[in-house]
């Protein structure tokens, strides 16, 4: 399954690969997606690292699971395929967009777009039981996918994180404040901002203007 990372990421990555918690995490995935309906579709489990490049790397927001319903997940926090009914922590997140950008609500969810301009988008779990949200929690991904964050801290600068709600801020610990830009709110879920955490926090436009300050191509949200 490591075949399935960019080149890319594989080059900064392949001392984790060789990891034994890797390799016992990759046998558990192998059988859970053998013997059970897993999301997403095996192809598309690392498909954050092939959509966004880490030379192209310049903004990062952490999620936590996958979706773990049919047609939804596809690799990418917080997306999801076309045609597929928005959930509703993506609904708060296009209306963020919206007032904060006056950015029409666009019809599709799919956020690959986004991955294509350097946002990577990285669940802290890559996979998911049908049905059952958390249910590859605690077997290796959280440790891959911190190694994945401290490694672009590590190598990278003036990368723009967006840690939405108190699970991606904890991973603020695993990155270079000295080196990198951090923007924290409450979470885009209806519990989070429905309770005001959410709404109004600008992260889009002031992501624009840390981009624009350091000479980079401002994203298209």
């Amino acid at each position: 399954m490591t075949t399935d990372i960019h080149n890319s990421w594989r080059q900064e990555l392949q001392t984790e690969f060789n990891k034994p918690y890797f390799i016992s995490l990759i046998e558990f995935v192998k059988t859970e997606y053998n013997n059970t309906q897993c999301f997403p579709p095996e192809d598309l489990i690392f498909n954050a690292f092939e959509k966004c490049h880490f030379n192209d790397l310049k903004v990062v927001i952490i999620g936590q699971d996958p979706y773990h319903n049919f047609n939804q997940a596809n690799g990418l926090c917080f997306s999801v395929n076309d045609g597929v009914k928005h959930p509703p922590s993506l609904i708060n997140i296009f209306k963020e967009i919206e007032t904060d950008l006056g950015i029409a609500y666009p019809e599709s969810g799919n956020l690959e777009r986004w991955a294509e301009q350097g946002v990577f988008l990285l669940n802290a779990t890559l996979t998911v039981r049908a049905h059952e949200a958390g249910s590859h929690q605690k077997q290796g991904w959280e440790t891959f996918t911190d190694a994945v964050i401290k490694t672009i801290s590590d190598k990278k600068e003036n990368v723009v994180f967006l840690l939405w709600g108190g699970f991606a801020k904890k991973k603020a610990k695993l990155i270079d404040k000295k080196k990198h830009h951090i923007l924290e709110s409450g979470h885009p879920s209806p519990l989070s901002a429905n309770r005001g955490y959410w709404f109004g926090n600008k992260h889009f436009s002031k992501t624009n203007v840390l981009l624009e300050k350091l000479d980079l191509v401002k994203v298209e949200w």
